[in-house]
């Protein structure tokens, strides 16, 4: 698993062994879910309203590079740091 982005309390991962669909993880305090990266939607698990609409706000304008880190990811190959949203 790589951490591959942090803003305003959320995390954003991407595991190395993950199965397809292409996908990102989220947390937010105790909250935890599994956003599709082709679609932008919640694959699996929840999040506040609030933190949700950032990280979809997030995601459409990284979705480029979400798509190359996925690929990056399944290669086993370093993960960089994608911008956070300010």
């Amino acid at each position: 698993m790589a951490e591959i982005s942090r803003f305003f309390g959320i995390v954003i991962q991407m595991f190395y062994d993950d199965h397809a669909p292409p996908d990102f993880h989220v947390r937010s305090g105790r909250d935890h879910a599994v956003i599709g990266v082709n679609a932008l939607v919640v694959l699996k698990g929840s999040l506040p309203l609030r933190a949700l609409g950032l990280v979809m706000e997030w995601a459409t304008r990284h979705r480029e590079e979400l798509g190359e880190h996925w690929t990056l990811a399944r290669d086993k190959a370093p993960l960089r740091a994608i911008a956070p949203l300010e």
